[in-house]
């Protein structure tokens, strides 16, 4: 007996099918527990859940229909109005290619809150037919985030003054100023000051963290030559390179002016943070690179290593707070997690752009992009001119 195709079934089943297939649809859409709205390919609103409603404080009835950018209104930090080919439904419209990001949503009472939310295009035949955003009201996270950053900032100021006691004693002591100390001593010595020493770089770095997340991190914008600043830092590290032999160079390139308006301070943390990090997870007699290339409307700095490389599973969240790849942690087992984070968010500080490429066992290239003029991040204080 030959089996039914399609074309003989009767229509009528053919119809219940599609309808059971919508229901399903319907059903799996609005079962989904953060908010959700769906669009068609004009961005007009086709459906939104009752959790998407109860975030936003609208009824189905004043969405439905509505055009998505105009009636969820996005808004920046500082309040602003997000342009429209910033929205992140518009990019994934043009792009092809799911975006997840966070901002802030305005209620229908005005009110606004932070929201974390991935847009994905409905894609037919490779053109977009529509889209869907889930999102979450990220409220209670935001505050337990300025919580814990109130904490670690008051912490590490406490911390400060009987580490400052305990460093100076020690150097005072292996310096001979109180009596002679033996061999022994001043190995033991010499240990409580080198962890006197990174305790002081973690304290500078989580105090760095709280002011750079609160946005009161001082600006002050002056032509500085990032090539010069470059051979600055390298002499600086010179001591820890040559302990593992590891080569460290620098060279400027291009045909741009020298100088630059940015944040000397900002930028030589940046700098610092990516040369001490390549060195550190860079197995002896291997090589970090620093090339800064002059161009005409930006400067591209360079930093490359010959170490272990980035895992791909873990590439994507290498700027996150407290991450570690797990190739490093077993053979480095002092680091926190901070440095790329703390300098990912000086970059955006002082409007630059950071990128990598990296590939396991090989080695990695981190790229930050600065550009000529002094451009500030929303929400941070500027000194320039004082």
């Amino acid at each position: 007996m030959a089996t039914p195709t399609h074309d003989d079934l009767p229509a009528t089943i053919l119809e219940q099918s599609a309808d059971e297939q919508r229901a399903r649809a319907e059903a799996l859409f609005y079962s989904i527990g953060d908010g959700a709205i769906a669009t068609d390919e004009f961005g007009r609103i086709t459906r939104v859940n009752p959790i998407a409603r109860r975030i936003l404080g609208f009824k189905k009835s004043e969405l439905i229909g509505e055009w998505f950018p105009k009636k969820v209104i996005s808004v920046t930090d500082d309040d602003v109005p997000v342009a429209l080919i910033d929205r992140p439904i518009i990019r994934a419209f043009l792009t092809g290619e799911p975006i997840t990001e966070k901002t802030y949503y305005r209620r229908k009472n005005g009110q606004k809150i932070p929201v974390s939310m991935t847009v994905s295009p409905i894609l037919v035949n490779g053109k977009p037919r529509g889209a869907i955003e889930v999102f979450r009201d990220i409220s209670f996270e935001q505050e337990v985030d300025r919580m814990k950053s109130e904490f670690i900032s008051l912490a590490s100021h406490q911390l400060r003054t009987p580490l400052s006691a305990i460093q100076t004693y020690s150097n005072m002591l292996a310096a001979g100023y109180m009596g002679e100390v033996s061999s022994d001593q001043r190995a033991a010595l010499e240990t409580i000051i080198n962890a006197t020493d990174r305790m002081n770089e973690l304290i500078s770095t989580l105090l760095n963290i709280t002011r750079m997340e609160s946005g009161s991190i001082p600006v002050d914008m002056r032509p500085l030559q990032v090539g010069k600043l470059a051979d600055e830092i390298l002499q600086e590290l010179a001591l820890p390179a040559a302990e593992k032999s590891i080569k460290l160079s620098a060279k400027t390139v291009g045909n741009g002016p020298k100088a630059i308006d940015t944040d000397r301070f900002i930028l030589k943390e940046i700098i610092t943070n990516l040369v001490t990090n390549a060195i550190k997870y860079t197995p002896e007699n291997g090589a970090v690179k620093v090339t800064v290339r002059l161009r005409a409307k930006n400067v591209l700095i360079h930093v490359a290593d010959t170490g272990w490389g980035i895992p791909k599973y873990s590439q994507s969240q290498i700027f996150s707070k407290f991450f570690r790849g797990h190739n490093v942690v077993k053979r480095e087992t002092s680091g926190t997690g901070l440095g790329l984070y703390l300098v990912k968010g000086l970059v955006d500080t002082i409007g630059g752009r950071i990128w990598f490429k990296s590939q396991e066992g090989k080695g990695t290239d981190f790229f930050v992009e600065l550009p000529r003029t002094a451009q500030v991040s929303a929400g941070h204080d500027t000194a320039a001119g004082v």
